[in-house]
């Protein structure tokens, strides 16, 4: 593999390794919607502040989310809306899965 094509692929992995937490595609999925507070993350999660933000600057340092402080509190939105793409492409992989599952399934019963 040529070093241009392997670093471009390395740069994929890390974002998609950054997506690759159940909490982490929560936070995009909210943040697609609106900007939040790592307060209201928090809240909406179930987890502690410091586990969110260990999320959050995950998600920042591959790129997919960005920051602005204004006064106390740290507002994250996303950086790329186009990331949901992705997950709705993987929605439909999932259906896709499910629907060939529920035919091997018939053909056993039957």
């Amino acid at each position: 593999m040529k070093s241009n094509v392997k670093t471009r692929h390395e740069a994929r992995a890390k974002i998609i390794k950054a997506m690759a937490h159940p909490s982490r595609l929560f936070i995009i999925e909210e943040l697609s919607k609106r900007e939040c507070c790592v307060n209201e993350l928090t809240e909406m999660i179930e987890a502690d502040t410091s586990t969110v933000s260990k999320h959050l600057s995950v998600l920042k340092n591959a790129g997919l989310v960005t920051d602005e402080k204004r006064g106390n509190s740290i507002f994250y939105s996303l950086r790329c809306p186009c990331i949901m793409d992705f997950v709705s492409c993987v929605e439909d992989v999932l259906s896709s899965n499910a629907k060939e599952h529920i035919e091997i399934l018939k053909c056993c019963k039957g």
